[in-house]
């Protein structure tokens, strides 16, 4: 009886062991191709943010990771790209979350020129409700088009609001919470770039960070 239990018991260390073995082995073997095609979609999705006459330095290299409470949403460190044009900062893609969705955080990616004006704002991720907030979405509407070209003309712009509250951006039927949050979450971005545009360029690269 001892002597099967002790045969059974080794039959589940080794099975153990040899799963172990190659879980870690398809994950080392994965890993390379993976991190290449997330890169891939990165650079992709980067590209489609700004205009190729915009930038000549590789973005991916210029990475950054900044972390702002107040501007940016959350206590979470955030990419920044920093894109130049003949050694200059020409514009910045920063990664935030607009806190106040309906279905919680919503996540967003925003370029901006140097002169603090918006070139193009998309929403990476959100858990908005189906056929009425997630008209945030490129593929559902064009609602965030209304946001390439536009600045804050002092912090107190009225402008930056919803239509129901006097601003300049359409609300959704059924759904003021999403475009409302959206709304107000770029507007901090902008206000970031504002009141400490240093805090920008004195970001850690992303690889320094611990």
């Amino acid at each position: 009886m001892l002597a099967s239990m002790q045969r059974n018991g080794l039959r589940l260390a080794l099975f153990a062991v040899a799963t172990t073995a190659l879980v870690s082995g398809i994950q080392w073997l994965t890993a390379e191709p993976i991190a290449q095609q997330q890169s891939v979609q990165l650079k992709a999705t980067l590209g489609r943010m700004l205009p190729e006459d915009r930038f000549d330095n590789d973005l991916l290299a210029s990475c950054r990771m900044i972390t702002s409470p107040q501007y940016l949403g959350d206590t979470q460190p955030h990419p920044l790209y920093i894109a130049s044009l003949k050694g200059k900062p020409s514009a910045y893609i920063i990664e935030s979350v607009a806190a106040e969705g309906y279905g919680g955080s919503i996540k967003l990616l925003s370029a901006v020129d140097a002169q603090g004006r918006l070139l193009r704002v998309e929403v990476l991720n959100h858990n908005e409700t189906p056929g009425l907030g997630d008209k945030i979405e490129r593929r559902k509407s064009s609602w965030l088009d209304r946001f390439a070209g536009q600045r804050l003309q002092g912090r107190d712009d009225p402008r930056w609001a919803v239509d129901k509250d006097g601003g300049m951006f359409d609300s959704f039927t059924g759904a003021t919470i999403t475009p409302r949050a959206v709304v107000k979450g770029v507007r901090q971005l902008l206000l970031l770039l504002k009141d400490d545009p240093k805090s920008l360029t004195q970001a850690p690269p992303c690889q320094e960070l611990p």
